[in-house]
């Protein structure tokens, strides 16, 4: 180990003291070694399936009985999910590409160039570094003409993977070796190109990366797949994609543009304080097929099979409340495969500006034969078709409106390949619902909107619409009424589940110790009220909670699987999950996962990420699922109902705006207020209406200058009383202190309580964890101060959700 690999360490070890978090090898820790039941099956499944085919010049799938010869050390030393808190799981095994390699009875491993490695690899270890300073990739072994040639005598064909770690704290750099290929990459990829006439690239990445290069080889690479960080199953399930035991059917979920400055958001991402939302309501697909479609390589919902389809629309009509439509998808080719169908939505661009294409419906077969067929339906709702009048264009402020104009709706493989199946036509703009302005800007700056002229679409700007209410008086005139606190009066909470006593008697008993208590975790993650290795616990968190029948909930770490201190399924990343366009197989995968939640102690899954892929560089994207807003709230959904399925609870986070891990809990995202709940809200509000999860996360950084565990109007205004959502209302882990903006004297606990967030977790702060504050109840009282029933509401919300989860 060199000396700065040594300091490294060191370094590493004083922060993840510090933390209480750490990130390991995870297969080499002591645990006995569980395997949940049908998870593999499943999980394997997943991590094929979400598998996007880019390329393929009839390489694959490759012949049976094929000498494969692998390249990139990452074949082995793989990145089977991504750093941080979404991905530390210790996990039964792990499965790499040469594993995979040897368990498939079709192709055959080439020992010699693999020995090789495993030689070189011993001298040259990885080191996965410590938080926030996770290795972006692994150094490769150099090549000589000697190795390739000798290995292109024992085989015809080369599987060359290329590794990309992602992280949480920490985002990927516009760099080689990160968001391009690094220079060790391209040198192996020329000599390997100059020796086989069969090249295969595998992607193993959390974030999209630079693909121009694909243009540059040519015909040297005959296929190209990204296949992700697929958890423990990857080398199987990439195993089953080369020999043609599963046949590719993941689409992107993000845009793959020629030049990284191509994306709306480049120049606006990566500043340590404020990032303008500047693109607005064009994230991805939104902006390239509306102003640039020639700075597209591959589209979103882009993905290749080994066979073809043909899709026909047999049925689309209007209906009362929308529109219904039926397809039958064929088989055309000769291999059995999937397909996905997916249904686009062109508004008019009218006074708004709207983009030319919107995702509004998918669906994905089943496996269909050669010749065979399916029939799919879908369904699309009137509220699908408003847009959000921000700043009054349509002289309806704050509202969602239906435009007057013509509504196309396109069907097809991906968002360039669609074809117009049906048009309605809105006679005149109608207000579908009247809203309050919320969370607007309150400084000025320019964003994107869309002209439209004789057909064609042009790019403008126009002044964002700010702030015109008045937040304080909002909130004073929505303050919940007090309850009498009454004393113990011997109601347990199970009373209230039972029927016996109202949620208001119990509260009324607790004094305000309990109710400080209530709205905190027991400061601790790795709480000893769980099982060990937990992220902390709250509820039944004092013996006089408990005493009155408040039991503790334990909170976990996900969502690629459970993070305890005991062997949990590792689950491929969210990005991996949406590439499968499959919500039944993700539903019944969470299912799995919510017996082994109830089985290891997990009460709640800090899971799904729920955030929009605003930029391929954010560290966390694997976590989250999409550029695309819909595909992101459906596939939220799907998992909520599968980790709720049991009696546990989803936590879907980080709500909002976290699209940026540099200076995370700092950085302010200023974004129009159409955007926020168009792009960046949507996810969360299709989540929470069709899923109903009982715990929710909010975000570390600001919106419009207001951090989110104290944004009143995400979590009040919108959550509550638009959406409807009953569910509790936590931190992230930990939260920035603060003055209150509308009520100066009231700071931290208690402007965090009135602004609607329930529950701080773990629970105090990183250097005085285990006392309260004293800033809960220092203004109680006094003008302006927080009120007993605030903080008992908050207390109501928590209860409700402690007694919902079984």
């Amino acid at each position: 180990m060199t000396f700065k690999e040594k300091l490294n360490d060191k370094i590493g070890k004083i922060v993840t003291k510090f933390t209480s978090v750490s990130q390991d090898e995870n297969g080499n820790v002591e645990v006995e070694k569980t395997i949940t039941k049908g998870m593999p099956e499943l999980a394997r499944q997943a991590a094929a399936e979400g598998a996007v085919l880019l390329k393929n010049d009839n390489v694959l799938p490759l012949k049976k009985g094929t000498t494969v010869s692998l390249f990139g050390r990452t074949y082995k030393d793989y990145f089977f999910v991504g750093y941080g808190s979404g991905g530390d799981v210790i996990r039964p095994y792990n499965i790499d590409i040469a594993q995979g390699i040897e368990n498939c009875d079709k192709l055959n491993l080439n020992y010699t160039l693999h020995n090789i490695y495993m030689e070189w690899r011993e001298k040259h270890p990885v080191s996965h570094g410590y938080w926030a300073h996770w290795p972006l990739r692994y150094e490769e072994m150099p090549l000589t003409d000697e190795i390739v040639a000798s290995a292109r005598a024992e085989s015809d064909t080369a599987v060359v993977t290329i590794g990309r770690s992602s992280g949480e704290d920490r985002d990927c750099d516009l760099a080689n070796g990160s968001y391009f290929l690094h220079d060790e990459e391209i040198e192996m990829l020329d000599l390997v190109t100059s020796y086989f006439e069969k090249v295969v690239v595998l992607l193993n990445v959390g974030n999209i990366i630079d693909m121009s290069w694909v243009k540059h080889y040519g015909d040297k690479i005959g296929a190209v797949i990204y296949v992700w960080q697929g958890g423990m199953e990857s080398g199987n399930a990439v195993a089953d994609l080369l020999c043609g035991n599963v046949n590719p059917s993941g689409r992107l979920t993000d845009t793959i543009a020629r030049n990284y400055y191509d994306y709306p958001s480049s120049a606006q991402f990566g500043n340590k304080k404020t990032n303008e939302y500047t693109e607005d309501i064009f994230v991805g697909y939104r902006y390239f097929e509306s102003f640039a479609k020639e700075k597209v390589l591959y589209p979103f919902g882009f993905g290749l099979s080994y066979t073809d389809f043909d899709i026909k629309c047999d049925k689309a009509e209007a209906i009362d409340n929308g529109f219904d439509f039926e397809f039958t998808v064929t088989n055309t080719g000769d291999l059995a495969g999937k397909e996905t169908v997916e249904l686009y939505l062109n508004k008019p661009c009218g006074k708004l500006g709207n983009p030319k294409r919107e995702l509004v419906g998918f669906a994905k077969t089943e496996l269909i034969e050669p010749n065979g067929s399916q029939k799919l339906t879908m369904s699309v709702d009137m509220y699908q078709l408003t847009s959000y009048d921000d700043c009054g264009s349509t002289n309806n402020a704050s509202s969602y409106v239906t435009q007057k104009g013509e509504y196309d709706f396109y069907v097809g493989k991906n968002v360039r390949e669609a074809e117009k199946v049906f048009t309605y036509y809105q006679e005149n703009t109608e207000v579908w619902e009247q809203l309050k302005q919320v969370c607007a800007p309150k400084s000025d700056f320019l964003v994107w909107r869309a002209e439209e002229k004789h057909g064609n679409y042009f790019l403008s700007t126009k002044m964002v619409a700010k702030e015109k209410y008045d937040l304080a008086t909002r909130i004073l005139n929505n303050l919940p009424a007090d309850i009498e606190q009454t004393g113990d009066k011997g109601i347990k909470l199970q009373d209230v589940k039972d029927g016996k006593a109202t949620l208001e008697e119990f509260v009324a008993q607790l004094d305000n110790v309990e109710l400080e208590a209530i709205t905190r975790g027991d400061y601790k993650m790795d709480s000893p009220l769980g099982a060990k290795g937990n992220a902390g616990a709250y509820g039944g968190i004092l013996e006089s909670l408990r005493n009155k029948g408040v039991k503790p909930i334990i909170t976990t770490d996900g969502p690629s699987g459970i993070r305890l201190a005991s062997c949990c399924s590792l689950l491929p990343i969210g990005t991996l999950l949406a590439c499968t366009f499959n919500t039944e197989l993700v539903e019944k995968m969470y299912t799995i996962l919510a017996g082994e939640m109830k089985e290891k102690g997990s009460d709640v899954l800090l899971a799904p990420g729920m955030n929009i892929h605003r930029n391929p560089l954010c560290g966390r994207n694997f976590e989250y699922f999409s550029e695309d807003p819909y595909l992101s709230g459906k596939m939220g959904s799907a998992c909520v109902k599968g980790i709720q399925s049991l009696g546990g609870s989803a936590c879907p986070k980080h709500f909002a705006c976290n699209n940026q891990e540099l200076a995370r809990t700092t950085n302010d995202s200023q974004v129009s207020e159409r955007a926020l709940r168009e792009i960046y809200l949507k996810p969360f509000e299709i989540c929470i209406k069709e899923a109903r999860p009982k715990n929710i996360m909010t975000s570390y950084n600001k919106i419009n200058g207001v951090w989110s565990h104290y944004n009143y109007d995400t979590c009040v205004t919108v959550l509550r009383n638009e959406w409807g959502y009953e569910g509790n209302v936590m931190t992230d882990w930990w939260m920035h202190p603060s003055k209150s903006i509308e009520f100066p004297k009231m700071r931290d606990q208690a402007y965090r309580v009135r602004s609607g967030v329930n529950l701080l977790m773990p629970g105090g702060d990183r250097v005085t964890n285990g006392k309260p504050d004293g800033t809960l109840f220092a203004t109680l009282g006094k003008p302006f101060g927080i009120t007993i029933g605030e903080v008992q509401q908050s207390a109501k919300w928590i209860l409700k959700s402690v007694m919902e989860i079984e």
